[in-house]
């Protein structure tokens, strides 16, 4: 029962659900936040020195899952967080369990920058870590970020 990575996202997706009367993630918003925090990544990776030494590159690892939590807000707007938390959580750890997979040709698109930043290279355990680690803090700030915006949305419908 081999299947590749799109078709287990592609069910996940269909098998989650819009909840109803739930708050409704603004897209632009979330949009803006997947651009900006794969700015952040990337310079991340150029300028090592914006986060200290010893955390290495995991808080490259921890922003590219924060990055898959904001891409799939903006996708499913009404889904529970836990839901689209979990799904960033699986497809961040399917892409890196994939690392285990050193076939030549996905050498070859690993060895590429595009295949590199988006596939990574090679497994590393301590890379769960810091996704989880990026996911929980996605879920906690859009948490947040949706209280704040409900309240500012129900105090303008009661003046």
């Amino acid at each position: 029962m081999d299947r590749p990575i799109w078709h287990v996202v592609a069910h996940a997706l269909m098998a989650i659900r819009r909840i109803p009367g739930a708050e409704v993630r603004n897209r632009r918003v979330y949009g803006l936040a997947t651009i900006a925090v794969i700015a952040f990544g990337l310079a991340s990776r150029e300028y090592p020195g914006l986060f200290p030494p010893a955390l290495e590159k995991y808080p490259g690892d921890a922003l590219w899952a924060l990055m898959l939590f904001a891409a799939y807000c903006t996708l499913l707007p009404k889904s529970a967080a836990w839901r689209v938390a979990a799904l960033a959580l699986c497809t961040s750890f399917a892409v890196e369990l994939s690392q285990l997979y050193q076939a030549p040709f996905i050498i070859a698109v690993r060895a590429t920058t595009l295949g590199h930043l988006v596939l990574g290279s090679t497994f590393n355990r301590l890379d769960l870590v810091a996704y989880t680690i990026g996911v929980a803090a996605g879920a906690a700030i859009d948490s947040t970020w949706l209280t704040i915006a409900g309240k500012a949305r129900s105090t303008a419908i009661d003046r």
